[in-house]
């Protein structure tokens, strides 16, 4: 489940500090980390409130967030200056200021990060350890999060990146992630809540498969997994068959152009999944809503094609019942949000938040 609520690796980029913004309504249960530089502080668009959490270094890269038992946020993200894995505790709901904690120090560890809340109410964060090129879980031992248990969950060639976590119908954690080495989609069923190991399974080895994953639990309690088969440039989703997601429906839904990158998975409050993507080949945002809880297929819908939009996507279901998406804007280089118009996100309505942004699969 793409608890940023967005996934993560999707970075979004100013220059100088490091900031979380905060959406008062429109952002609820959302977060991401900006840069802004000297002078920019008034750039703040009403309803959006950018608040400084970590210093100047270059932190916050590939941040997930979620909301704790505590009810307050608890975010993961990568420091790429001391390239360690970190994690925020907001003091307050509005996250003004936060507990700053150094989880993972040993070596280039943190890329990659996504973060949920266990069955037993603590965190439970899956990410990709550089140095070792490991599949990793921090465990948290207080909601604080103040320090966590570290396993290694897989070290077969190199594997880990593009990690997505949730818990699944049992109370255990369900991890999706790429292996690098065979080029494929593979999950970890956490085999206790603190996850100090898990079974491993290929879902999908047809080819370059298993980027930009995101796992969510569809509402017949079972794993549901969009991917980006980089191989046919297509937009993917696995439909787990257990549990323990031992083996998966496999479904291309979206194979026009070169389409399925920066995906992010919810359910609705219709009980069936909602996807959003990229579409590289026409530089636009757009949502798959799948016609049944196995998306076996799916309604492929264009939110926005005015410039290249579309990257860094993460999706969420407002209060209202509606799909929420956090976007990039590339042209205007502005962080957006479309905000489904019907359960089915056939139309959505379009807002820029902030200005002078960039996505940290980008460059400027």
């Amino acid at each position: 489940m793409n608890h940023w609520a967005w996934p993560h690796p999707g970075t979004i980029m100013m220059f100088g500090k490091t900031l979380l913004v905060s959406g008062v309504g429109l952002l609820l249960g959302f977060g991401v980390t900006l840069s802004v530089g000297a002078g920019e502080t008034g750039l703040d668009p009403p309803g959006l409130v950018l608040n400084p959490l970590n210093g100047s270094d270059n932190v916050g890269q590939d941040t997930s967030v979620t909301i704790g038992a505590d009810g307050l946020r608890l975010i993961s993200y990568y420091d790429a200056t001391k390239r360690k894995l970190k994690v925020a505790h907001c003091a307050s709901q509005a996250c003004t200021s936060a507990t700053l904690t150094t989880l993972d120090d040993i070596g280039d560890v943190g890329e990659f990060s996504s973060v949920t809340i266990g069955a037993d109410r603590l965190g439970l964060i899956s990410y990709y350890d550089i140095s070792n090129r490991n599949l990793k879980v921090a465990h948290c031992a207080n909601r604080a999060c103040t320090s966590a248990t570290l396993t290694t969950l897989d070290d077969t060639g190199d594997v880990g990146q593009y990690t997505s976590v949730t818990i699944g119908a049992d109370g255990l954690g369900l991890i999706s992630y790429h292996d690098v080495t065979n080029g494929n989609l593979k999950v970890a069923h956490c085999s206790n809540r603190t996850c100090s190991s898990a079974t491993l399974t290929t879902l999908d080895s047809a080819g370059e498969v298993g980027q930009d994953t995101a796992v969510t639990i569809g509402a017949d309690g079972l794993g549901l997994i969009s991917y980006y088969d980089a191989m046919n440039g297509n937009l993917k989703v696995a439909h787990c068959s257990n549990p323990a997601c031992s083996s998966a429906t496999l479904a291309i839904l979206d194979s026009t152009g070169d389409v399925g990158q920066f995906t992010s998975v919810t359910i609705g409050a219709d009980g069936l999944g909602l996807i959003s993507y990229y579409d590289a080949t026409k530089r636009k945002l757009k949502v798959a809503h799948c016609a049944t809880q196995a998306c076996t297929s799916a309604t492929l819908t264009t939110l926005e094609n005015t410039g290249k939009v579309g990257q860094d996507t993460s999706v969420t279901i407002g209060a209202d019942g509606l799909g929420l998406i956090r976007y990039v804007d590339m042209t205007n280089r502005s962080l957006k949000v479309a905000h489904c118009a019907n359960r089915s996100c056939t139309s959505a309505t379009l807002t820029p938040l902030t200005p002078q942004v960039r996505s940290a699969r980008t460059p400027p």
